[in-house]
């Protein structure tokens, strides 16, 4: 399974707006899950079976509910039982069909 998700304060901020430090506090319960995982500027995706990854978005919420009363939730899971390595393993088959999509005529390039 994989996981999406993005958490934030509904209504607090640091006094230049910015959520730095709470959604820090989410990244660093995601980094210590010992999950596979990979963070964006938008999004962190989890990998591992439902109740583990669930369990990561439950404590990455209430890490940023320590410095927000009010807790914003963005998730998006693609379930897939008995596969593993997906975080990386969609990535490679997604590049390898744009190479030969740029590869054949008339396309890409």
């Amino acid at each position: 399974m994989l996981v999406a998700f993005s958490v934030s304060p509904g209504n607090a901020s640091d006094a230049d707006g910015s959520v730095t430090d709470a959604v820090a506090a989410a990244v660093r319960v995601v980094r210590s899950s010992g999950l596979p995982h990979r963070t964006d500027a938008m999004f962190t995706t989890l990998e591992g079976e439902w109740d583990e990854c669930m369990d990561v978005v439950r404590r990455a919420c209430e890490a940023v509910a320590s410095a927000s009363p009010r807790v914003s939730l963005v998730l998006k899971a693609d379930i897939r039982p008995g596969r593993t390595g997906e975080l990386q393993g969609k990535l490679d088959r997604l590049e390898a069909a744009v190479e030969r999509a740029e590869g054949e005529p008339g396309r890409g390039q």
